[in-house]
């Protein structure tokens, strides 16, 4: 088994979303701090996703502005 190194930090939450917490601990036998860094992950990998997609969509438009002509002539 490896170890992680933690620190601890002080914040706050509705009292509705620890105990959600909580509860999905419980029911998989886990550790508080256990599911707490699995959601914090979760949410970072998310919010780069949402970076790449924006980056994406961003391209696009330009690509639409630069190529609208071309693009409705080969959907013809």
């Amino acid at each position: 088994m490896s170890f992680t190194a933690r620190k601890k930090f002080s914040s706050q939450a509705a009292p509705k979303l620890l105990a959600k917490l909580r509860q999905i601990a419980k029911s998989q036998g886990r550790l508080f701090h256990e599911v707490l860094d699995e959601a914090l992950r979760d949410y970072i990998e998310n919010q780069h996703k949402k970076r790449h997609r924006i980056n994406v969509i961003t391209c696009f438009a330009s690509s639409l502005d630069e190529f609208d002509s071309l693009y409705r002539e080969l959907a013809k």
